[in-house]
């Protein structure tokens, strides 16, 4: 009898479900929705205050929302009985927090913080914490602290402590109230389980936990930012530690009414999005990398090597895969930037020709952007309308563009921006070489992957490397009905190990694409324009960006 189970993804817009079988890993039903407050950037909806510039927040209660209604929607989707799932797995967009009751209510679910912005959930790329960020950076250099090495140097204001330290400073009511801190996938983890755990890899990546250095920085380290952060790993952070391929616990009998699922099924370790699209991209050797294309873009790299490469996000022990070590580098901005090219880059005989022909307005820019050969439009973008999460590890920095004229097209202006993107991968992949780790393999897989064979061919042309297509449009929500597999066991009709289940589930990869040679020279050139403006205006020669930031806040 065939048994099955469901993976989910929470992104940044949306969750996303799918069911698998666990012979081998066929997606058999999906489900989508997006969250219904979407992201809480300019008013908090309790109360029409205005926020902060540079804050992206979100309800917890859209989690649970969305989480009932991909559940029920993938199993009708599949049309199977439920009663053979055996077995699901979380994966979510991290840092993204929120601080807790002992119990696991929200701080934002209460009545007495339902207007305190500090209460709600702090998105991955909530920058609002970035002071404190630059702080925590000045303080580790003056201590010496060695966990700076595996963070490319430089903390980022979209980790955990950067955003706890805000609250602290900004709102201490509301973090003295708090039991607890929880990244947003172990807390869906514990809405299925009744069980608070800590995720591994969310420490190891956010939260510069360093298993072989005796694991979170030190107390006194944390003392030298703020007394009432001494203790903050013990008092807000404390709960038993799951690994890549654990399980966290079982669907309680609550759980099971309110989501429809069968009662005492295993849920697997949670983990963050991208760094879980690796189980089911099959990475198996020194050198593979995924790329996982969406809102933004991240890239892991496993390697046996440890090598320090500044800039990058981290390079942890099994962050990634058991047994490696994992190398983290990615754009903060990628489908954003896309998306708001389409909404912004247009004109009314775009408009109505998109209309006219029925096609969304993105696909009306693609098609046009495609027509154009490598470097004509003149043109050059640094595509950072979100910052830029690596090398500079900066969210001060901004978009610009070189070489406009009256003679600009909408679509000019487009293709630059994905140039801009790929460039940036391109300045990565550069910088993990030139530490001497090799890049070997590259897979790439989200909707932009699947869905969009001009920019990949373009990203091809540009990083001058063959670039292998996943067939799964789903890598993470894959992920995750994989690890659940390994942990529900063999007896149940799943897996007794994870590298056993990855072997029988794990997706394919059905297309490559090919630099071609012509356009890779045209693009060395432009890519060689693109590092000088990047250096220019990213390593503090003209600081403008920052500048007009101040000013603008």
């Amino acid at each position: 009898m065939s048994k099955y189970t469901i993976g989910i993804d929470f992104g940044s817009l949306s969750a996303r479900a799918v069911l698998v079988d666990t012979a081998d890993g066929r997606q058999l039903g999906e489900s989508v929705m997006n969250y219904p407050h979407a992201v809480i950037s300019e008013r908090l909806p309790a109360t029409g205050e205005a926020l902060p510039p540079d804050w992206a927040l979100q309800a917890p209660s859209d989690y649970l929302e969305c989480l009932e209604f991909v559940i029920r929607g993938a199993i009708a989707d599949a049309k199977i009985d439920k009663n053979d799932i055996i077995g699901i797995g979380i994966d979510f967009t991290t840092c993204t927090v929120l601080p807790i009751l002992a119990d696991g209510t929200p701080l934002a679910a209460l009545d007495e913080f339902r207007t305190n912005p500090h209460a709600y959930v702090k998105l991955w790329k909530h920058h609002g914490a970035t002071k404190y960020a630059d702080a925590m950076t000045a303080a580790a250099k003056a201590r010496g602290e060695s966990f700076l090495d595996c963070c490319g140097g430089k903390v980022d204001s979209e980790w955990l402590f950067p955003k706890l330290w805000q609250v602290l400073e900004e709102s201490p009511e509301v973090y003295n109230a708090a039991d607890g801190f929880i990244e947003a996938g172990e807390w869906v983890t514990m809405m299925l389980t009744g069980r608070r755990v800590r995720g591994y890899v969310y420490s190891a990546i956010k939260a510069h936990y360093i298993e072989e250095e005796g694991g979170y920085p030190s107390e006194e380290y944390f003392a030298s930012l703020n007394e009432g952060l001494r203790h903050v790993v013990r008092d807000k952070l404390d709960a038993p530690m799951v690994r890549i391929g654990e399980l966290a616990g079982y669907v309680t009998a609550e759980a099971a009414e309110r989501f429809g699922l069968p009662e005492g099924i295993a849920v697997a370790a949670p983990l963050p999005d991208a760094h879980s699209s690796a189980i089911s991209l099959g990475l198996a050797n020194d050198g593979d990398l995924c790329s996982i294309m969406g809102t933004s873009t991240c890239n892991l790299l496993v390697s046996h090597q440890r090598k320090i490469v500044d800039g990058i996000c981290g390079v942890i022990k099994e962050s990634v895969l058991p047994g490696y070590y994992g190398y983290e580098a990615g754009l903060c901005c990628v489908g954003d930037l896309f998306a708001w090219a389409e909404k912004n880059c247009t004109s009314p005989e775009y408009v109505r020709e998109a209309e006219e022909r029925g096609m969304p307005m993105i696909k009306l820019l693609v098609e046009k952007a495609a027509k154009k050969a490598p470097g004509e439009s003149g043109i050059v973008a640094l595509g950072w309308f979100n910052g830029n999460r690596n090398l500079l590890v900066d969210p001060t920095r901004s978009g610009m563009m070189v070489g406009m004229t009256l003679a600009t097209r909408p679509e000019d202006i487009f293709r630059a921006l994905i140039e801009s993107t790929a460039f940036g991968i391109r300045n990565i992949l550069e910088a993990i070489e030139g530490a001497g780790v090799q890049v070997g393999r590259f897979i790439a897989a989200g909707g932009i992957a699947r869905k969009d064979p001009f920019t990949m061919q373009l990203y091809a042309d540009i990083l001058g490397r063959k670039i292998h297509i996943a067939t799964t449009a789903q890598a993470c929500a894959l992920s995750g009905a994989i690890t659940s597999a390994s942990v529900a066991g063999a007896e149940k009709g799943g897996y007794n190990s994870l590298p056993e289940a990855i072997a029988h589930m794990a997706s394919s990869t059905d297309r490559v694409y090919t630099p071609d040679p012509d356009a890779s020279a045209i693009y060395d050139k432009l890519y060689a324009e693109y590092m000088t403006l990047h250096d220019y205006f990213g390593r503090g020669e003209n600081d403008v960006m920052r500048r007009l930031r101040n000013i603008s806040n």
